[in-house]
């Protein structure tokens, strides 16, 4: 493991660099698969408050890149990986590996027998590499914007 890079459990405090995180991670990495409609549709938090509320009501984790934040993960109680984003400066870096390995490992301790997750156009490859399969594309409609996506699980045995 790369000791430059830390997985910690969220904290509220940490609320700021999330947001920032998924707002870069959409409008300077997917928006290569998107248009600039879409992105503009997608890339917006009208409450931080509910988004503070959300990363805190469920296992969360920011990776810290040499003591900055480079990206964050969640888990769902039914076993959904619902956000992961790596902030653009901190891409390639292995940091959504990293995230990931923490997000599975605490599904099999809560004795989950799968995970999904619905990955970007953008996400899709990533999860693919890490034993993820297509359920079905689908169409997912952000302020009048429709953005397709897929639906893609992992099983554990």
């Amino acid at each position: 493991m790369d000791d430059r890079i830390l997985i910690r459990p969220y904290a509220p405090g940490d609320v700021d660099a999330t947001i920032e995180i998924f707002l870069s991670a959409i409008r300077e990495v997917a928006s290569k698969d998107y248009s600039p409609a879409q992105i503009q549709a997608w890339a917006k938090v009208e409450d931080r408050g509910l988004w503070a509320e959300r990363r805190t009501s469920r296992p969360a984790w920011i990776a810290e890149f040499d003591g900055q934040p480079a990206g964050f993960s969640d888990l769902t109680g039914d076993g959904c990986l619902d956000m992961m984003f790596v902030h653009p400066e901190f891409q390639g870096l292995g940091i959504a590996s990293h995230l990931l390995s923490r997000v599975e490992g605490e599904a099999l301790k809560l004795g989950f027998s799968r995970i999904y997750t619905e990955a970007s156009r953008t996400a899709r490859p990533f999860f693919e590499r890490k034993g993820f399969r297509v359920i079905t594309k689908q169409f997912v409609e952000k302020r009048g914007q429709g953005l397709e996506n897929f639906l893609m699980e992992k099983l554990y045995e």
